[in-house]
């Protein structure tokens, strides 16, 4: 058995694919995935699965929601020592975290071409930093995110592939999570 996370795009947002938190963890359960939990409203699931491979096991999450739930929603999947390496990896480790500065993670479904991360690099500002490594954007904000250029659909669209961004401390508290399985 594996421990996962699964990170959910787009659900519960501005009324959108609604679904409940209860619903979301039997949906994994009746998939046969076993020590479900979710954390918070954003699409946040922690379950062990046979399945080795993360891609295999993405694409089996999706159609099962689709079939359920009837709309698509994107899945980003990682390991917990995959969350560990991104924590560790990080560009900002010694932000003083306040009101003018925030850091964010966004996971990308696949490690981005030359010709989006060119793309991104002609939107930099001082307000906002960040730094590409293989699957991880680091977002470095120094206002509020939701003034961020620097948002979750920005950056899908400049990449041109599917991610999902999570917030520094919710990045730690799914590694905290998937540890007690």
């Amino acid at each position: 058995m594996a421990r996962y996370v699964a990170m959910l795009r787009g659900i519960n947002v501005s009324g959108q694919k609604i679904i409940k938190m209860d619903r979301l963890r039997q949906l994994f359960e009746s998939m046969a995935f076993t020590n479900v939990s979710t954390y918070i409203q954003s699409g946040n699931v922690i379950f062990d699965a046979e399945e080795a491979d993360a891609a295999t096991l993405r694409d089996r999450i999706v159609h099962e929601l689709k079939e359920q739930l009837t709309f698509d929603i994107p899945v980003i999947i990682r390991t917990p020592a995959e969350l560990q390496e991104v924590v560790q990896d990080t560009p900002y480790p010694t932000v003083n975290v306040d009101a003018n500065e925030q850091r964010y993670v966004t996971f990308l479904s696949q490690v981005p071409t030359d010709a989006g991360l060119a793309k991104l690099d002609a939107a930099q500002s001082e307000v906002d930093e960040y730094h590409v490594k293989g699957l991880t954007v680091y977002l470095l904000i120094r206002k509020n995110y939701g003034d961020s250029k620097f948002s979750n659909n920005f950056i899908e669209k400049k990449l041109g592939m599917a991610a999902t961004t999570r917030n520094w401390e919710t990045v730690n508290k799914l590694i905290q999570l998937a540890g007690e399985g």
